[in-house]
């Protein structure tokens, strides 16, 4: 069996991972332990991100006529790429906050959403948070005035309804209304008459 037929199984496995993803990030996984490798791995496959580590040739072969072709020239030394399909930015978000702490773990280059990006955008895209991060916020943005009016609306009844808050408000008003002066208003003086 030639060479050539047993790396396309390989390359069209590549070819079947991209497919339909909405980010690819490169990474040079050189100088990390197994333990660091291993839980890279972990959190990767518990967001959905699927991580291989393939050879460079097999990667351009898959990306030729895709949108993640534009990684070519990234192609260099040994790679790992992480490939996301429904988070765009997971996979820049796990891997650079993994950075962190396993220092020998380098992001090289990613394709976002059909953008090329270098470290730089990819460290600026993982500060982006997850879409079920972002819909939490804004579902607890519009429960904040609906809470309020509920407390407001309980308070109310808790009183006697809307007819004692309006009896109570005019009992305050009166209450803080000075009290009228009884004073005589002084005479005009009458005309001379001559």
């Amino acid at each position: 069996m030639a060479k050539v037929e047993l790396k396309q199984p390989v390359v069209q496995a590549i070819a079947d991972d991209i497919q339909g993803a909405q980010a690819i990030v490169l990474v040079d996984y050189r100088g990390l332990t197994v333990a660091e490798d291993t839980e890279l791995r972990k959190q990767l496959r518990e967001a959905g991100i699927i991580y291989k580590v393939c050879k460079n040739t097999m990667m351009k072969r898959a990306f030729e006529g895709t949108e993640f072709a534009a990684l070519d020239e990234h192609l260099e030394g040994p790679n790992a790429i992480a490939i996301s399909k429904t988070d765009a930015t997971a996979p820049a978000r796990i891997i650079c906050k993994f950075a962190k702490d396993a220092k020998a773990l380098e992001m090289k280059a990613g394709v976002v959403e059909g953008a090329l990006y270098d470290v730089n955008g990819l460290t600026e895209l993982s500060k982006i948070p997850s879409r079920e991060e972002l819909l939490s916020k804004l579902l607890g943005s519009l429960q904040s005035p609906i809470t309020n009016l509920a407390r407001v609306l309980n308070q109310i009844a808790e009183k006697g309804g809307a007819g004692a808050c309006d009896a109570e408000t005019a009992s305050e008003e009166a209450a803080e209304a000075p009290a009228a002066e009884t004073t005589e208003a002084p005479e005009a003086p009458a005309a001379d008459a001559e």
